[in-house]
């Protein structure tokens, strides 16, 4: 197994890593000194746990089959996290009940001191083997959803390789692949509906045990969502319904025009017109790193740097194979000061796009090191997301590199900005799926299946034509790993796309001033609230439906220059 991380603590004798906690317990603290002393080496020992949960997530995350990798990640699991849960909570009381944290700076603690009255108000020791539990089904649906692969003619492909299927301009081909994908799954439909309903139940459990009415409530409280409530959530939903569905619809119709189609199926939603191929921007990993290396270089030089050095140290895995888990992701590891990228690459332009946004998360954490306290350098997903989707748009007049023809340039650049529009009101819905599951904790997987379809239906585009597919629209969510993992992560994203579309309508106008902007907010960590962040990058944390509307306005016209 490779060692890509640091292990500055041995997860075998989980004893010494409780001495090392029950020292910071020991601790005296009687000045404003002595605190920040005492928060600095809360801070190192955060790191070190954080650095190793990490590498034994990653490994297992590469190599799924791995007896090693899942063995060590079960043992962080059962024996780690708990213990780490444990001393976290007693290290927040402690330092919520010393005098000297009244006189803390408020400018400096302000962030800080509202996410630990937060997370003592949340935590129950009857949750952490609640969480144990959790993560165990968790790690079940990664085992499941790992091994899927499919016969293509002969040869095994796991789930990710079919992509590139998806934009073939041959119709049974890309029919062909979308079937195999929903078949792989339907095999695992009903353990799948079990891992779910088994995890709704555990998190109502959590929720009940920490006064909360339901599982939504906490995770709001968990996420330290100071800035927005559920009914904003609500509230966002209708204004994309109002303002981003029709012109998806409208960009849907065009393209079933385009396609010469009588009916838009769900497998055609990708596809290139016949005579033109999918768009191919590199033939090798080698050639995506080394290209995308030459693009952050103009932007800065320390990002261009960050890749190198990432991949130099094997810190990149970024190729599709049999026994590793599907997705992609950016892992921070704090004690080597680098992130780790995790991704599944097919050759294609949402490969580039992939790679761009995960390095948008690797420069955040780099411009975060700054931060002195560990929990400012753990920033909320809002602010996080906002740098991997802004640096998507950033880079998009570099993408010549990949493009000689420009024609094919074009057609990337506009794929870009349609995928924003196409994926709003898809990340909408898987929002307000899981704000129906938690709010009605009792219901049936028939009937959430149901309840998943209706609502795609009144917020997503209606241009589909789900015909005879009713069941496969209806099992559409099983594939997204956030649901079960990481529940309510995804409200983010679509918060965070608006963002970076005003970052771009930003950086169109004055690009060095952009950028600017961008390293500053970033470099803020999670010091600061989120609406302070968005204005130190020169926007507004902003959904309301005027803002929705005007940004849809802008990438309409974008479109039609790029047209």
């Amino acid at each position: 197994m490779s060692k890509f991380y640091v292990e500055k603590l041995d997860f075998q004798q989980p004893q010494l890593i409780e001495e090392k906690f029950q020292q910071l317990v020991n601790t005296t603290i009687d000045s404003v000194e002595e605190m920040g002393s005492w928060l600095q080496e809360q801070s190192k020992l955060y790191d070190a746990v954080e650095e190793a949960l990490s590498g034994h997530y990653i490994d297992f995350q590469c190599q799924s089959n791995s007896d090693d990798a899942k063995e060590a990640f079960d043992h962080d699991q059962r024996i780690i996290i708990p213990i780490f849960k444990k001393y976290e909570a007693i290290l927040d009381d402690k330092f919520l009940s010393t005098p000297v944290s009244s006189k803390l700076n408020p400018d400096l603690y302000k962030q800080f001191l509202m996410s630990k009255k937060n997370a003592k108000e949340l935590f129950r020791k009857e949750n952490i083997d609640l969480e144990i539990e959790e993560d165990r089904l968790a790690t079940k649906y990664f085992e499941i959803t790992g091994s899927l692969t499919v016969d293509w003619d002969g040869e095994e492909k796991t789930l990710s390789q079919l992509q590139e299927y998806n934009e073939d301009s041959d119709r049974s081909i890309r029919e062909k692949a979308a079937t195999l994908r929903m078949e792989a799954f339907s095999t695992k439909q009903e353990e799948l509906q079990d891992i779910m309903t088994q995890l709704i139940e555990l998190r109502q459990r959590k929720a009940d045990n920490s006064g909360l009415q339901n599982y939504r409530d906490y995770m709001f409280k968990k996420y330290e969502r100071f800035d927005y409530s559920p009914e904003d959530c609500k509230t966002l939903a209708t204004a994309i319904q109002k303002h981003v569905k029709p012109l998806k619809e409208k960009l849907q119709r065009k393209h079933q025009e385009e396609l010469s189609l009588d009916t838009y199926r769900p497998w055609d939603r990708m596809a290139v017109p016949i005579g033109e191929k999918p768009l191919k921007p590199f033939d090798t990993i080698e050639e995506l790193v080394e290209k995308s290396a030459t693009i952050f270089d103009k932007l800065d030089p320390r990002f261009s740097q960050l890749i190198k050095e990432m991949n130099s140290r094997g810190m990149l895995d970024l190729t599709s194979r049999k026994g590793k888990a599907p997705g992609g992701f950016c892992c921070p590891l704090p004690v080597s000061n680098l992130s780790f990228i995790f991704m599944n690459a097919a050759n294609s332009q949402s490969d580039l796009v992939t790679l761009i946004h995960e390095m948008g998360h690797c420069i955040h954490n780099d411009l975060k090191r700054i931060q002195p306290l560990s929990k400012y350098r753990d920033t909320p997903m809002e602010s996080s997301e906002l740098a991997s989707m802004s640096m998507e748009l950033l880079t998009m007049d570099q993408w010549n590199l990949f493009y000689e023809n420009e024609e094919e340039l074009l057609r990337a650049k506009r794929d870009q900005l349609k995928g924003i529009i196409d994926f709003l009101p898809a990340g909408i819905v898987v929002d307000q799926f899981q704000h129906w599951i938690y709010e009605n904790p009792n219901h049936t997987a028939t009937e959430r299946n149901d309840k998943y379809f209706d609502i795609v239906q009144s917020l997503d585009s209606n241009v589909v034509d789900w015909s005879g597919y009713e069941e496969w629209a209806k099992n559409n969510w099983l594939p997204i790993l956030h649901i079960f993992e990481v529940p309510f992560y995804y409200i983010e994203y679509v918060i965070a796309q608006l963002g970076a579309v005003q970052m771009y309508k930003q950086y169109k106008e004055n690009p060095e001033l952009a950028l600017s902007n961008y390293k500053k907010a970033l470099s803020l960590g999670s010091s600061k609230s989120l609406p302070e962040v968005y204005a130190a990058a020169g926007i507004s944390f902003d959904f309301s439906e005027e803002m929705i509307q005007e940004l849809m306005e802008f990438l309409e016209k974008e479109l039609e220059l790029l047209n």
